[in-house]
């Protein structure tokens, strides 16, 4: 009887030997998985984030090229109003002047 439950007690133990093994296998392999999808959600962050960058580099590109071709009409246009200004007060200063010379200035 004693050696019975003796072997039983062995048996016992051995199998929860197996069995610590078993979970210890699954907690490794369970472990190494998890590194793996880390290192695969790592480097789709890292394609995601240089994907996002570069798309926010186009974007103030395109908003840069933008401002610069306002800020070329604006000078042009300001550019033709200076030179139709000047031209005017150039045709009124002759007209002046030459009214001086000839004496038909304003009294």
């Amino acid at each position: 009887m004693v050696d019975g439950t003796l072997k039983r007690l062995l048996d016992a133990e051995m199998e929860a030997e197996r069995v610590v093994a078993r979970a210890d296998e699954e907690r490794l392999a369970i472990i190494e998985q998890a590194r793996r999808d880390a290192r695969t959600a790592e480097q789709q962050q890292a394609g995601r984030i240089a994907d996002t960058r570069a798309s926010f580099l186009a974007q103030a590109e395109l908003r840069a090229q933008q401002a610069i071709a306002e800020l070329q009409r604006r000078y042009s246009e300001r550019s033709l109003n200076l030179r139709a200004s000047a031209q005017r007060y150039e045709q009124q200063a002759l007209d002046e002047a030459v009214a001086l010379l000839t004496g038909k200035g304003k009294s």
